[in-house]
C-alpha cells in the first residue's frame, strides 16, 4: 500500500517541494514515529529540505556532518543504521522534535540511510522517535526497500528542476552547492524572498547594472553573490568594494589603480578594483557614499568601459557587470545635489528592493534556527534552541537592525545561557529574558477584561480557531497555502488542525 502511495506521487506532476514533502509525511505515517527528515549533502554538511516532525526552524540548520556522528554513520554506510535507544552518539535533533513543544525531549530512538543518485551520494533520510523501541528489524528491512522510491523521487525533482531552469535560460541547479554558495546562503521560503529570488534568476542573465535598495542588515551582499552566482560570470571574481570606507583621497587610486609616483607612497604600480574584476562582476556596496568627485570618473567608466589609472595616460579597457546597493534614498540625495543625477540613472537600470525582516517574518524561525546551529556548533553545545515564547518575542520584534541584528541576539543569548550556567552537555534552551528585546514581551490582557466562556475553555479554544481559519481562507480566496503562511503555520499543520475541528 506504502509502495503505491510513494509511486503514485512519482508520477504525478507535482512542485518539487510539495512532492518531497509529501514523501516525508507518508513515511512518518507508515512508520508511526515522531519526525522525519530528508536533507541533501552539501560538502561537509547536511542541509535539511523536508520535514515532518520537527520544530519549523530546523529547515534553518545546516548540520556540519563531522560534528554529529550519527550522521556520519549514515553517510558511511550503504545500509541502514540504527541507533538503539540508550546510544551515547548525540542526535542532532534532541530537543528539536515538535511532538512535545516546549519540553526537553532527547531522542529515544532513531534510524536512517544514505541516498545515492546516479552514483553520488545525494544525502541522507532520517526518522526518529520519542518510543524507545520503536523501530525494529522489519523496519529497518522496510526502510533499505522504500529508499529506492525514495532516490526515484529526489532524481525526478533535480530533472524537473533542470528543464524548469533550461526553459528560464537560467543555469540548472542540479548537484551540490559550492563553498562559496554555503558560505553566502540566503536562508528563507517567504513568498517575498521566493519572488526576489525568481527575478533575480532572470535579471541575472542580462548585462544590466543592478541597484539593490534596502535598509541596514538585510542582506544585500549576499543578494548580488547570488546575482553573480546565476550569471554568465559565475566563473569569473566577484570584487566587493565597500565604499563608506573609502577616503576620498584613496577612492580613484582603489577604483582604477595607480602608476608609480602617482603620489606621495606609490611605489610601484598597481591595478585597482576594477581590472581585478575584469570578466566577472563589480559590487559597489553603500555607492551614496562616494564623494561627488569621484561619482564623475565612475560614470566616465560606465559610459565607455574604460578606466585610467592615476597617474597613467593610458587607457584601459574592462568588461565588467556592476552592481551597486545603498540603504540611502539616492533619489532624495539627487534633488539635494549630494549625488550626480546621470550616475543614479546608470545605476538603477535595474533597481530590486530588498524586504526588511519585519515584513518577511515567516522566515524568522528558520533564520533562527540558522543561528542557533552556528552557536551550538561554535561553542561546542549538543543542543541549543529556542522556548516556544522566546519565539514569539522573536515575531513580536519589529527588527530595526533586520537580519545582522538578529544574529547577534541569539549569539549573545547563547553566550548568557552559558555564562547562568547552562551547561554544553545538556540541551540549552533559550528563553526570552536571555534575548534581552527591548518592547518585545508581547502583553497579557488584564483578566477584568476576559469574558469567561459558558461552553468551556476547550471548546471556546476551537470556535476561536476555527474563526481564525475560516477568515484566513476567505481573505485568500480558499488558499489554504496562503492561508496557512498568514496563520505562520506550516502547510500541513494547518490541514490537520482543520481536519480536528470539523473544517475538512
Amino acid at each position: 500500500m506504502l509502495d503505491a502511495v510513494l509511486f503514485a506521487d512519482l508520477v504525478t506532476e507535482l512542485p518539487s517541494a510539495v512532492r518531497l514533502q509529501r514523501l516525508v509525511n507518508t513515511l512518518r505515517s507508515h512508520f508511526g514515529c515522531g519526525a522525519v527528515a530528508l536533507l541533501q549533502l552539501q560538502q561537509a554538511q547536511l542541509k535539511p529540505v523536508a520535514v515532518q516532525g520537527l520544530l519549523r526552524e530546523t529547515l534553518g540548520r545546516r548540520f556540519q556532518v563531522a560534528q554529529h556522528p550519527r550522521l556520519a554513520a549514515i553517510l558511511a554506510s550503504r545500509q541502514p543504521v540504527r541507533f538503539p535507544p540508550g546510544s551515547e552518539l548525540p542526535d542532532p535533533y534532541d530537543g528539536l522534535l515538535a511532538e512535545q513543544p516546549g519540553a526537553v525531549v532527547p531522542v529515544h530512538d532513531c534510524m536512517g540511510v544514505s541516498l545515492y543518485v546516479e552514483g553520488r551520494c545525494w544525502g541522507v533520510l532520517t526518522l526518529d522517535a520519542l518510543s524507545p523501541a520503536n523501530f525494529d528489524a522489519l523496519a529497518v528491512l522496510q526502510l533499505q526497500q522504500l529508499s529506492l522510491l525514495v532516490e526515484a523521487a529526489i532524481r525526478i525533482t533535480e530533472l524537473e528542476q533542470a528543464n524548469r531552469a533550461l526553459r528560464q535560460g537560467g543555469l540548472p541547479t542540479v548537484g551540490t552547492s559550492t563553498t562559496a554558495a554555503q558560505q553566502y546562503e540566503i536562508i528563507g521560503q517567504s513568498l517575498a524572498l521566493q519572488q526576489i529570488l525568481q527575478e533575480l534568476d532572470v535579471v541575472a542573465g542580462s548585462e544590466l547594472p543592478v541597484l539593490l535598495l534596502g535598509e541596514t542588515g538585510v542582506g544585500k551582499e549576499l543578494f548580488a553573490r547570488q546575482l553573480h552566482r546565476r550569471s554568465g560570470r559565475a566563473e569569473r571574481p566577484m570584487i566587493y568594494v565597500n565604499c563608506a570606507a573609502l577616503p576620498e583621497s584613496l577612492a580613484e587610486s582603489e577604483l582604477f589603480g595607480h602608476s608609480k609616483g602617482a603620489f606621495s607612497g606609490a611605489l610601484s604600480e598597481r591595478a585597482g578594483r576594477f581590472e581585478a574584476a575584469d570578466g566577472g562582476t563589480l559590487f559597489l556596496d553603500e555607492v551614496g557614499e562616494l564623494a561627488l568627485s569621484v561619482q564623475a570618473k565612475l560614470l566616465r567608466v560606465l559610459q565607455n568601459g574604460e578606466i585610467q589609472r592615476l597617474g597613467s595616460d593610458k587607457l584601459r579597457r574592462v568588461n565588467v557587470r556592476l552592481v551597486a546597493a545603498t540603504n540611502r534614498d539616492l533619489q532624495q540625495q539627487v534633488k539635494q545635489g549630494e549625488f550626480r543625477a546621470d550616475l543614479y540613472h546608470r545605476l538603477s537600470v535595474y533597481p530590486i528592493p530588498i524586504p526588511p525582516l519585519r515584513e518577511r517574518s515567516e522566515d524568522l524561525p528558520l533564520l533562527a534556527g540558522h543561528f542557533l546551529e552556528q552557536n551550538r556548533s561554535r561553542l561546542g553545545l549538543r543542543s541549543l534552541r529556542l522556548a516556544p515564547a522566546a519565539e514569539l518575542a522573536l515575531l513580536g520584534y519589529h527588527w530595526p537592525g533586520n537580519i545582522r541584528e538578529l544574529e547577534h541576539v541569539i549569539s549573545r543569548a547563547a553566550i548568557k545561557a552559558l555564562s547562568q550556567g547552562a551547561q554544553r552537555s545538556d540541551i540549552v534552551i533559550l528563553q526570552p529574558e536571555l534575548l534581552d528585546l527591548p518592547g518585545s514581551q508581547p502583553q497579557a490582557p488584564a483578566l477584568e477584561h476576559i469574558e469567561l466562556p459558558v461552553q468551556g475553555l476547550k471548546q471556546a479554544v476551537n470556535q476561536f480557531q476555527q474563526q481564525l481559519i475560516r477568515q484566513a481562507l476567505q481573505q485568500h480566496q480558499q488558499c489554504w497555502s496562503k492561508a496557512a503562511r498568514a496563520l505562520q503555520l506550516d502547510a500541513s499543520n494547518l490541514h490537520k488542525l482543520a481536519q480536528r475541528l470539523g473544517l475538512k
